[in-house]
């Protein structure tokens, strides 16, 4: 049986939750690594939300989110910039070794130029990123969201982009939500080895009633998990294996008994 050594979880996960009761619940079920999100931190200091961690024994994995980079004028540039410097700053705070960079796109802009700004945007980072410590995990979102949540949409995309950046201070959150279709998955995650540096877990479901909020808890749906989770750990990975569910279904239930749900699920299915 799967042991939950590597088991993390994020906090968008158990949304009702805030972010005491979460660690609470999380350090009660043996669960050693949380995804905390920003939102979760909103509202108290920081060395507050990092002994909340500490004090139930948890590490925070990485911070979620930063990035949408595109812009249409220099304000947008400008402010973006600034919010993922305090992305960079939060993780620091926390302890959390990463922030995952949902890259975004804006709809006005053609791809090309989104990933141009994308590029940019990352590269403008990385410096800041070196002083405080964090990397910045770039993750690909499925091609349905290329219009307005992320041009950038497989993991090859992602290594051509780290071709450009270097790879110290950049790497790649795999979420197997957003990349279980893509034919050259293979290949692209052997290519990118050691620049895999998170990766998140969750299931498709068939029929999806929801895009964004109707993910399944793995085992519900079609994804190959373990097989993923293989091709990762091939490549040397070795670190937190992230549960990250957006549903609404799952959000409504009894949250101590989804919790249960999903470390059955993780034992069972990855």
């Amino acid at each position: 049986m799967e042991n939950l050594d590597r088991l993390a979880i994020h906090t968008m996960t158990t949304k009702p939750w805030d972010l005491p009761t979460a660690c609470a619940k999380y350090a009660a079920a043996g669960v050693p690594g949380v995804g905390v999100w920003r939102q979760w931190l909103e509202g108290r200091p920081l060395a507050e939300s990092k002994s909340i961690l500490d004090d139930h024994g948890l590490k925070a994995v990485s911070t979620v989110r930063g990035g949408f980079f595109p812009y249409l004028n220099e304000a947008g540039r400008r402010d973006s910039h600034e919010d993922n410097i305090r992305a960079l700053d939060e993780a620091a705070a926390i302890g959390a070794p990463q922030v995952v960079l949902v890259c975004g796109a804006k709809p006005d802009l053609c791809l090309s130029d989104n990933r141009k700004q994308i590029t940019e945007g990352v590269a403008g980072l990385i410096d800041h990123a070196s002083s405080v410590g964090v990397k910045l995990a770039i993750e690909p979102l499925h091609p349905m969201y290329a219009d307005c949540r992320s041009a950038i949409n497989t993991i090859g995309q992602c290594n051509e982009m780290i071709d450009q950046l270097g790879e110290e201070w950049v790497g790649i959150a795999a979420d197997v939500y957003h990349i279980w279709w893509d034919p050259q998955l293979e290949r692209e995650i052997k290519r990118a080895g050691r620049r895999l540096i998170g990766f998140h877990i969750c299931d498709w479901v068939t029929p999806t009633n929801d895009f964004l909020n109707d993910r399944g808890l793995m085992g519900e749906g079609c994804i190959d998990i373990h097989g993923i989770r293989q091709l990762v750990e091939a490549t040397g990975f070795d670190g937190p294996i992230e549960v990250e569910i957006f549903s609404d279904r799952h959000w409504a239930f009894d949250q101590d008994q989804y919790l249960e749900k999903i470390i059955n699920a993780y034992r069972k299915h990855v």
